[in-house]
């Protein structure tokens, strides 16, 4: 049996899953997340905002002391699309690389489209392959399709946080600042399309925070509820529903939600329509909504890596 650590830095949170796996078998021990906006400012400037840094590094910290008191015995740190775009990113990895006494990775989107692929349908055990695997995270979408492994993988910049900071800076945005950032998204879409087959796939799978609060909604839930929310079934129509209703909401509005996490909710709005597109860009009819992702991927590459 292993016990392993695995950390997914993103744009907008942070996270950590301590699992036991043996063989097939998966135990999750800890889940934790910490909305910390890493890549705040980063699509405008190119580097990370100092505060910004010392939010994550404040958090790595935190999941540090969580590791140790769980007789962990391999970690793996992998930091994704705003780390990739930064160009002061050695002081945030000099950062980590203190703390957690490990190499912290910054891995390519393809790997992270890989990761997520693999945390995503593991344990999909009774739906039609293959799977689009669609990861929509603070500054990136990953696009993956296969059935057994990756066949086809591609990341492109259109992330809640990213498509946030460059179109709505208001809430409820205006129609043109919508109109944009469709135009924006589509393009992106058509980007990951012309290297992954989207419209071929038979269950679409919708991975991270975006889809699982999309899901909350179209479910009606009054507070979060990952175990309701893991393998739900939301038809596109749905989709579409809630996008619209995040983009008529102001701010408050949108926190009083009992199933939204504060740190989502001047995101949401730019996450859904990501979603919203990528549904009528597929034709896909609707989306799994599952609460394992890339965090599981990287546990489950810990494990073969120590057998």
């Amino acid at each position: 049996m292993s016990r392993v650590a695995a950390i997914d830095c993103g744009t907008n949170s942070i996270r950590l899953l301590i699992a036991d796996i043996n063989g097939e078998n998966f135990q999750e021990l800890n889940r934790e997340m910490e909305i910390v906006r890493l890549g705040q400012g980063v699509d405008a400037t190119g580097a990370f905002d100092p505060e910004a840094i010392e939010r994550t590094l404040a958090a790595t910290r935190k999941f540090s002391e969580i590791i140790a008191s769980k007789g962990v015995e391999k970690i793996r740190f992998c930091a994704t699309s705003a780390t990739r775009d930064a160009s002061n990113r050695a002081i945030f990895i000099d950062g980590v690389r203190e703390i957690l006494g490990i190499e912290p990775e910054v891995i390519p989107g393809t790997e992270e489209a890989e990761l997520s692929f693999i945390g995503a349908t593991k344990v999909l055990t009774h739906a039609e392959k293959p799977f689009l695997v669609v990861d929509i995270g603070g500054g990136s979408t990953e696009f993956v399709l296969g059935g057994e492994s990756v066949d086809f993988a591609k990341s492109v910049n259109i992330g809640c946080v990213r498509m946030s900071e460059r179109h709505f800076k208001k809430a409820p945005p205006p129609a043109l600042a919508i109109q944009q950032a469709i135009n924006d998204i589509d393009a992106a879409i058509a980007e990951a399309a012309y290297v992954v087959p989207i419209k071929e796939s038979k269950t679409l799978i919708a991975v991270a925070g975006t889809a699982t609060t999309v899901a909350a909604a179209a479910l009606g839930l009054s507070e979060y509820d990952r175990h309701a929310i893991h393998l739900s079934r939301i038809p596109t129509h749905k989709v579409l529903e809630v996008a619209q209703m995040f983009q008529l909401m102001d701010r408050n509005e949108i926190a009083a939600l009992g199933y939204m996490h504060p740190g989502r909710v001047d995101v949401i709005a730019a996450g859904s329509l990501v979603l919203a597109r990528v549904m009528l860009a597929t034709g896909a009819t609707e989306f799994v909504a599952s609460e394992t992702d890339i965090l599981d991927g990287m546990a489950w590459s810990l494990s073969q890596a120590q057998e």
